[in-house]
């Protein structure tokens, strides 16, 4: 099984960049424009639509608010394991570090999912420093 972890240090308070990470139905204004282009919730699940036209169903596993961590498992397509976490940790006064996993199967994917991950973690980066001084 593949395993692919992404982190970022992020210029911002650990409770804003959290707000933003679970919102799990705004991931395409809020978190990776551009990379996403557009979150539907249904159920307990979000349909992704990504830039490059590829489309996922991510099932919500669990938004824990007191670890600040959101865990979720695509399913579908080529697809045969997904889990995927996102955990938004303090590092120190006014930063925040983004640790980003993912296990998945078949290991063929992985550097796709990779390049994607690398890809949404910087734009992430671009979106969320300084939010926390942002009057907006």
């Amino acid at each position: 099984m593949a395993s692919i972890r992404k982190e970022i240090l992020i210029a911002a308070r650990p409770e804003d960049v959290w707000a933003v990470v679970r919102d799990v139905g705004a991931v395409h204004t809020r978190l990776a424009p551009g990379v996403v282009v557009d979150t539907r919730l249904e159920a307990d699940a979000r349909i992704v639509t990504f830039a490059n036209g590829a489309v996922l169903r991510e099932l919500i596993v669990d938004i824990d608010d007191a670890a600040r961590r959101l865990v979720w498992a695509a399913v579908g397509g080529r697809i045969k394991h997904h889990n995927g976490a996102m955990q938004v940790i303090p590092d120190g006064e006014n930063q925040t570090r983004v640790v980003w996993t993912a296990d998945l199967l078949p290991n063929d994917l992985a550097e796709t999912a990779g390049d994607m991950m690398q890809q949404s973690i910087s734009v992430m980066k671009r979106t969320l420093d300084g939010t926390s001084d942002r009057k907006d």
